[in-house]
């Protein structure tokens, strides 16, 4: 990396592996969004075992925190158009004739909405950790300096 001010080389800090620590932060948080938890969980091991950059170590637990936070919010939205369905069976079992189909749509489109914000969540926090950034997530980033 170039000092623009003098106009020379500046030595970045490279991980065990030979590669800077924010292009290794970039990695843990695309294997978060683009191979879900088994790869997230295998970096994690690894930076958490071998790496000494504190940077690096919160950001890859930042990475799968943020994908359990994504997984959880999805899941409890997941519950309500669940909950209402069984509820109609209920009606349905006893003679009743409810559907509530709309509600199941509504749902699917709060789920898509919080996908997409996922993925854009990530791609921000990919690009910022190019240069060991980070976007303030208030929640999770609360929980990891509280326990870390």
């Amino acid at each position: 990396m170039w000092n623009k001010g003098k106009g020379e080389l500046i030595d970045m800090e490279k991980t065990k592996l030979g590669i800077s620590v924010g292009l290794f932060g970039a990695l843990v948080f695309a294997a978060a969004l683009f191979g879900g938890y088994m790869s997230s969980i295998i970096i994690l091991g690894y930076v958490l075992l071998f790496e000494a950059n504190e940077w690096l170590k919160k950001s890859a637990v930042k990475a799968v925190a943020t994908l359990v936070a994504f997984s959880f919010v999805t899941a409890v939205i997941g519950l309500v158009p669940d909950a209402i369905n069984w509820v109609a069976n209920v009606i349905n079992t006893f003679g009743g004739n409810v559907r509530f189909e709309f509600i199941n749509d509504v749902f699917s489109d709060i789920k898509g909405v919080i996908s997409i914000l996922k993925d854009l969540v990530f791609l921000g926090l990919i690009y910022k950790a190019l240069n060991q950034g980070t976007i303030k997530l208030p929640v999770v980033d609360d929980l990891i300096n509280k326990y870390m």
